[in-house]
């Protein structure tokens, strides 16, 4: 697909996506003719923080590294060491940007928000730099990301293959799952300028069911090892 270059941002569009942005610019002027939104409230700064879930005294030590891009993949990976921690594992949930020691863990889980079909950068570069500790250890994946709002399955294994294609160069996962996002002005920013974003309301899409069903499933034939 052919891409035009942004002669004053840099940034690469492609055709799809710049007919995604029309649509969207046309959908917020005429919400806000139509007086169907306010002025979506400023969200608050995201904080990077870290969690501990469960004994640390036991054996069976998880580490959930993640990237995250306006707090919606951090919100889900802090649930996910919460349920794991329930079910009797050591928890810990660090940012990808502290370079947590893998080599310090059982198990490894690693998350990411997802921009243009891709993980951010620094999770890409979290799983090469640590490529050969995460060979020795089960590893699994989770992406946050509108992708996962699909409901054909032929469509998820595609946006599975496209989003973990380059993370599987260095890793091979146990399993990979796709989780619906949440959309908020910063994340709608990045397709629309700025005082355009201010009209979309935060649109939460998460399925805390599905994110909690599949963390108490996660490393279960591992743990009985």
């Amino acid at each position: 697909m052919p891409t035009i270059e942004n002669s004053v941002s840099g940034k690469k569009f492609t055709r799809r996506r710049f007919l995604r942005i029309g649509c969207l610019s046309t959908a917020a002027v005429g919400m806000a003719l139509c007086g169907i939104t306010a002025v979506a409230p400023d969200p608050p700064p995201v904080v990077l923080s870290s969690a501990t879930f469960g004994e640390k005294t036991m054996n069976k030590r998880i580490l959930i590294a993640y990237a995250t891009y306006a707090g919606s993949t951090q919100e889900v990976a802090v649930d996910i060491g919460k349920t794991l921690g329930e079910r009797g594992f050591a928890v810990d949930v660090i940012p990808v940007l502290e370079k947590p020691p893998v080599d310090a863990y059982d198990y490894v889980l690693i998350g990411s928000a997802v921009h243009g079909s891709k993980w951010l950068a620094e999770a890409l570069e979290f799983v090469e730099a640590n490529q050969a500790d995460l060979s020795r250890v089960p590893v699994a994946l989770f992406s946050v990301c509108l992708s996962g709002l699909a409901k054909d399955e032929a469509q998820l294994a595609s946006a599975r293959d496209t989003i973990y294609g380059p993370v599987r160069a260095f890793v091979t996962p146990v399993t990979e799952v796709l989780f619906a996002g949440r959309i908020n002005r910063p994340g709608v920013a990045l397709g629309l300028p700025g005082w355009l974003a201010r009209f979309f309301p935060t649109l939460d899409f998460r399925n805390w069911n599905k994110i909690r069903s599949w963390a108490q499933t996660i490393f279960a034939s591992e743990a009985a090892l």
